[in-house]
């Protein structure tokens, strides 16, 4: 479903603009949609056939997006949710006050190592059942950044996704650089996210320096270059005035080097960036293995002794085996969804994006 279906099934009740944003922002805030203030209650400020109709609303709203099960971990507690045509796609609480959603089911991109795209791209999920992702988190706890890096690839679903944006960064209370859109890289987003009411921060995947390898790691991702990517972003980030966050997954003989390191340096020594290194959270399913941390702490000191601002992002579930599409996964194919908890490796720091 669309937030536009939404507001034509409010204005086809009677609604006028402000009824709509009240009762929008009382849904966003996960509170009932006749909530009013202190001093006001429903019947002052909601025409009658809105009251009336208030029990199908609600019912329709909640039935966007459940959460079939919760799992808990040292960096996060993944959801796994339903939405109405019984498909599944994952949600992260993130630490200090941050929703990671999905914005799609599956993906197209088909990244080597990652688990979502194993299958394709099977639908769009739609920009009101991603808003109900956000809903879904803030009535489990206060929220104050959504970061759009779940499932999917957005930009393959751009016009759903910035009409999401746009009504968290509006009715929603949102601040414009806590909403945190990614992608592998495409050149619409670095021409319409610009041009929006809402312009969000940026988080760009770029996991190798060599245009190769990132044509294999990243097989239909757009043939734009590690120099090219950065280019543009950097052009994004001066415009919007927020760094954009460069994400770099681990892999243990692939993309750890030294020379990949040297190759960060080059590309990104006096831009608006950080980089965000994340340990490859391994799976048994795929051939691929998370350097060791004390590797990850070597890497990142030796890019930051470089100038190159540089965190280490634990990727919420590590502790849990419960990565980007992993629960989605167990879901589908039978496996029991509730997972084992791993020790958490020690060391290492964390930080959330649009930090």
């Amino acid at each position: 479903m669309q937030l536009a279906a939404i507001r034509q099934a409010l204005r086809a009740l009677g609604a006028k603009p402000a009824h709509e944003e009240r009762m929008l922002r009382a849904w966003l805030q996960a509170k009932p949609l006749d909530s009013g203030t202190r001093r006001q209650a429903a019947e002052n400020f909601l025409p009658l056939a809105i009251r009336e109709a208030l029990p199908e609303l609600n019912r329709q709203l909640a039935g966007l997006a459940r959460v079939v099960s919760e799992h808990p971990g040292d960096d996060g507690t993944r959801l796994l949710v339903e939405l109405a045509d019984g498909q599944t796609v994952e949600s992260v609480l993130l630490p200090r006050d941050g929703v990671c959603i999905s914005t799609q089911i599956g993906c197209a991109v088909g990244c080597t190592f990652c688990m979502t795209g194993r299958d394709g791209l099977l639908r769009q999920v739609g920009s009101a059942e991603m808003v109900a992702q956000v809903v879904l988190a803030r009535a489990r706890r206060p929220l104050r950044r959504v970061v759009f890096m779940g499932m999917g690839e957005p930009s393959h679903n751009l016009d759903n996704v910035l009409e999401a944006i746009d009504l968290l960064g509006t009715a929603g209370g949102f601040g414009h650089k806590n909403l945190v859109f990614s992608t592998v890289g495409d050149p619409r987003v670095f021409e319409r996210l610009p041009q929006q009411r809402v312009v969000p921060a940026l988080a760009l995947s770029l996991h190798t320096t060599d245009a190769g390898l990132r044509a294999r790691l990243l097989p239909r991702a757009p043939r734009m270059s590690p120099q090219e990517l950065v280019e543009q972003a950097e052009i994004y980030a001066r415009r919007s005035s927020y760094p954009i966050q460069y994400q770099w997954t681990l892999l243990e003989g692939i993309n750890d080097s030294f020379e990949e390191m040297d190759g960060i340096v080059d590309l990104l020594a006096g831009k608006y960036a950080i980089m965000n290194l994340i340990p490859y959270n391994t799976t048994a399913a795929l051939d691929f293995r998370r350097p060791s941390q004390a590797r990850v702490s070597e890497l990142a000191h030796y890019l930051h002794a470089r100038g190159i601002r540089t965190t280490v992002r634990q990727s919420a579930g590590q502790d849990v085996d419960g990565g980007c599409g992993q629960l989605r996964a167990r879901s589908r194919d039978g496996s029991p969804v509730e997972i084992r908890r791993r020790r958490p490796a020690s060391g290492g720091s964390q930080l959330p994006l649009g930090e």
